[in-house]
């Protein structure tokens, strides 16, 4: 999940006390492996939809493939958070955790308490 757009220069360590770097690293595992977990159930739930001879009816079948559908898009969300969640991990490996890709600033703290996977500062948005 490398980018190929030209990085910009970063400082080398955000002002976060290492306290507060290990609390958002643990928080950001375990938001990761509370998302494998749901990923793993998402996964299940968008296999193809088999025709059940014991279900009556059509409607029965357009409820599953709905039910699937619906699977089908939190895969793809699901898909979105988990690149946010690495992608975080890795700025904290590479010393560039809570500083805005946009600008350069850092990130509040408070916006990484709520936030842990943001890569922009407040005043940049997601």
């Amino acid at each position: 999940m490398r980018s190929t757009r030209p990085t910009r220069s970063f400082r080398a360590r955000v002002s976060l006390a290492d306290g507060q770097l290990a609390e958002l690293r643990e928080e950001l595992e375990r938001q990761l492996a509370r998302l494998e977990r749901s990923m793993a159930i998402t996964d299940e739930a968008t296999k193809p939809v088999e025709l059940d001879q014991a279900a009556v009816g059509r409607l029965s079948r357009m409820d599953s493939l709905q039910s699937q559908g619906m699977a089908k898009g939190l895969k793809e969300r699901e898909a979105v958070r988990l690149a946010s969640i690495v992608g975080a991990l890795r700025r904290m490996d590479e010393g560039r955790y809570g500083i805005c890709t946009s600008c350069g600033k850092e990130i509040a703290f408070g916006r990484l308490l709520v936030f842990p996977e943001s890569a922009t500062c407040a005043a940049c948005g997601d």
